[in-house]
C-alpha cells in the first residue's frame, strides 16, 4: 500500500472517531435541557385551600348519586373563578388532602366536582399530584 493511501486511511479513521465521539457538531452542540415540571397550565388558586374542605361533602353526595342541597358551600367558592383556576383550586385541595375523601379517583372526581359547580375541566388538564 502506498504511503499516501495509508496516510489517507489514518486521517479518515481519526475523522470518523472524532465525529462519532462529538456527534458531528463540535463545540456548537446544543446542551439538552431537562423537561419542565408538570404545570397547572397557568392557572392559579386565589382561595384558601382549607376553605375547600366543604367540597368533600358535595363530592361524596355526587358519588353516591344523591342530590346536593342548594345551600352547599363548595360551588359558591368556585363561582367567580375561570374553569382552569377552579380546577387548580380543587387539585390543590386534593394534594393537601383537605377533602379527606378515601378512594379518590382524581381525574373522574375532579370532573364530577367541576361539573356539579357548572365548571368544565380544561382540555388536557391533569392534576399535578
Amino acid at each position: 500500500m502506498a504511503p499516501l493511501t495509508k496516510l489517507f486511511l489514518l486521517l479518515l479513521g481519526l475523522n470518523l472517531m472524532v465525529t462519532t465521539v462529538h456527534g458531528g457538531c463540535g463545540p456548537h452542540c446544543p446542551t439538552p435541557t431537562p423537561p419542565p415540571p408538570p404545570s397547572t397550565n397557568g392557572g392559579t388558586c386565589p382561595i384558601d385551600t382549607l376553605k375547600l374542605g366543604v367540597c368533600a361533602t358535595v363530592l361524596n353526595l355526587v358519588k353516591l348519586g344523591l342530590s346536593v342541597p342548594p345551600n352547599e358551600r363548595c360551588c359558591p367558592l368556585l363561582a367567580g373563578l375561570a374553569d382552569l383556576d377552579a380546577a387548580v383550586c380543587l387539585c390543590t385541595a386534593i394534594r393537601a388532602k383537605v377533602l379527606g375523601v378515601i378512594n379518590l379517583n382524581v381525574p373522574v372526581d375532579l370532573v364530577l366536582l367541576l361539573n356539579q359547580c357548572h365548571k368544565t375541566c380544561p382540555p388536557g388538564f391533569t392534576c399535578p399530584l
